[in-house]
């Protein structure tokens, strides 16, 4: 895990901007940094910045910009396969200098090593023959490879997104990029200004919209979309999205699959995964709750790799989410380490603001500015690795929408829709507080009903001073409506925010943050999986559940319960206070957006609902977001 920034194009970048965004990545690698220049025969300059955090072959010898022939690669990631890679490698004839994976996969890129990982066939076009090299890796991985002989810059991003690569165009064609946007405006020497259309965006739907668009929070600033390459040369810009994502064409599913292959395709999977991802020369956290998610991975980790696992807990003060009592069981079975993490509420302000800027923009969910203690905390007890369990339920099911997206795949199968129903009007019925959510065939009845996403986002609209209306929609991946929901919060919705939430708060501490559900193998066997399979007697995650048995706890593996953080805005904020209420109604450049009549009828309540006090949240981030960039 790492920094990177640069630049191609027709300008010579003083050694000044060089410095401020060395100086503005330094949390992101604190190990080491590194610096190439070039210039193309064609007149182009080129600039690769790395700052490193080293995880891998800790050796100045690994260190980046690395170059090896007429290639030049900066590397922020993990190729977790890179053993089996370089064994490839090493039997087509390839030597290696060090033992870490930056060299395995600089190696991979060029042009002997393409040919060796695709057959002894590469393609004659850079893009397609470094495509064919990606497909041998497993792994997390934002890069920029400079091919000498070709003068072209190649910027490539991991098939899930995991890792984070912006660019921007300049007016005369040039092209800077970076791990963060605070790096492309030191490069550039210029403030980057606010896209106030993805900010309404934001305020009236809610981050489940954030990655629907290629925009951004600032104008013109773009990412590299996940599974992506561009390539810069002397023609311009042009890309290859080198991993095709599922369409509704093509339908992997297997009807024949039995449950007990399900179980046994998925265990071994995860098991490799989480084997993969063990690797490293320093020691790894992990995040811990009382769920199956994160569970899964830590037992996996003791039990089955008898690795001395130290868990990290955010102890909810919220009684709906608590789960203290499953947390404390595994700890005591298993003979874990472990360390819980009480957030406070002093400071929460200041706190915010101090992360809004580390961000670089509107922090997306109350949730993100606890886990951002837990990730200090982690730092604190010296682990530069963290491992976590996002994407569970995008793979196995997990959310409460899922089980009546379950009955209307089931609905006409007669005594299985009739035994699934029985289990949802006895298992999640009580517990839904969503309004779509409480009728069981909402989506018999109206397969496109989205309602319960964008929930009173009519009412949010209303409080802005230009109107904002834009409708639900997603991508059209699989024929059954369970499926496509799990692949756009997949792919759009809910992981993209995770992932870049998790990153930025990882690396504010110098942490780099792992996550075993995006495996490749897993998520195409995932999908193999029958729909019938996914949630049995009211209970999601039938398959993954069951796949960890003899692993994982059963108090874990049989509680029903949807755990998780979550706190409403007002348990941090003290709107009591008067000196707390005027700092957030005072003057501010977001008022020319929000209605400042609006938000303080909503300090003026006594509580506020889970929607209400979403909203509220992001006002007060995009408050903070807006004033640092008034202040740039």
């Amino acid at each position: 895990m790492c920094g990177i920034a640069g630049y191609i194009g027709r300008r010579c970048l003083p050694d000044d901007a060089v410095r401020r965004c060395h100086a503005a990545m330094r949390h992101r690698g604190p190990d080491g940094s590194g610096t190439f220049r070039r210039c193309t025969a064609d007149g182009r300059h080129v600039l690769l910045l790395h700052a490193r955090l080293s995880i891998l072959d800790p050796d100045p010898r690994s260190g980046q910009p690395m170059q090896r022939g007429g290639g030049v690669l900066a590397f922020n990631g993990e190729l977790y396969n890179f053993s089996e890679v370089r064994e490839r490698l090493e039997r087509g004839g390839l030597a290696f200098d060090t033992t870490g994976d930056t060299e395995v996969l600089l190696r991979a890129l060029d042009p002997q090593g393409r040919s060796l990982l695709c057959g002894g066939h590469a393609a004659e076009d850079l893009l397609h023959g470094m495509a064919g090299a990606l497909d041998a890796c497993e792994g997390m991985w934002a890069f920029a490879y400079f091919d000498a002989s070709r003068g072209t810059l190649v910027l490539g991003r991991d098939r899930f997104g995991e890792k984070p690569l912006y660019y921007l165009r300049d007016d005369d064609g040039g092209l800077y990029f970076g791990s963060e946007p605070k790096l492309l405006a030191a490069l550039t020497g210029r403030p980057l200004r606010p896209d106030t259309e993805h900010l309404r965006r934001y305020l009236v739907n809610g981050y489940k919209s954030l990655y629907k668009t290629r925009q951004t929070f600032f104008a013109g600033l773009r990412q590299v979309p996940a599974g992506t390459m561009l390539a810069a040369d002397a023609g311009g810009l042009r890309g290859l999205c080198y991993w095709e994502r599922p369409h509704a064409a093509h339908d992997p599913v297997q009807e024949d699959m039995s449950f007990a292959d399900a179980v046994r395709g998925t265990r071994e999977r995860l098991i490799r995964s989480v084997e993969l991802r063990l690797r490293a020369d320093v020691p790894l956290a992990f995040c811990m709750s009382g769920g199956i998610d994160s569970n899964s991975l830590i037992c996996i980790a003791r039990r089955v790799f008898g690795y001395d696992v130290h868990g990290f807990t955010v102890m909810n003060t919220d009684a709906r989410y608590e789960e203290r009592e499953c947390v404390e069981h595994v700890v005591r079975e298993l003979g874990l380490r472990h360390t819980s993490v009480s957030p406070s509420v002093a400071g929460f302000l200041d706190g915010l603001r101090t992360l809004v800027r580390a961000h670089d923009a509107p922090v997306l969910t109350i949730s993100y500015y606890v886990h951002w203690l837990l990730m200090q905390r982690i730092r604190q007890q010296g682990y530069a690795i963290s491992i976590s369990g996002t994407a569970a339920d995008e793979l196995f099911t997990g959310y409460y929408d899922h089980h009546n997206l379950y009955l209307a795949a089931m609905y006409g199968s007669g005594a299985l829709y009739d035994k699934a129903l029985e289990n949802w009007r006895r298992h999640v019925a009580p517990v839904v507080r969503n309004p779509y959510l409480q009728d069981p065939e909402v989506f018999v009845h109206a397969p496109q009903e989205r309602g319960h996403i964008y929930l009173h986002n009519d009412r949010f609209a209303g409080a802005l001073r230009q109107p904002f209306d834009e409708p639900f929609t997603e991508h059209a991946y699989h024929a059954v409506p369970l499926r496509n929901r799990m692949l756009n919060e997949l792919f759009h919705e809910a992981v993209p925010v995770i992932l870049h939430e998790d990153d930025l708060n990882a690396m504010y501490h110098s942490v780099e943050n792992r996550s075993p559900f995006l495996d490749r193998d897993l998520f195409d066997f995932s999908l193999r999986i029958p729909v019938r399979h996914l949630v049995r007697d009211g209970m999601a995650k039938a398959v993954l559940r069951e796949a960890m048995r003899g692993i994982v706890p059963d108090m874990i593996l049989d509680n029903r319960r949807k755990v998780g953080f979550n706190a409403p805005v007002l348990d941090f904020l003290d709107v009591r206070d008067s000196a707390v209420r005027a700092q957030v109604l005072a003057d501010s450049p977001v008022w020319d957006f929000v209605r400042r009549d609006a938000v303080a009828q909503l300090l003026d309540g006594r509580s506020l609902g889970n929607s209400e006090s979403k909203f509220l949240f992001n006002i007060l981030c995009c408050k903070m977001f807006l004033e640092d960039c008034a202040d740039a």
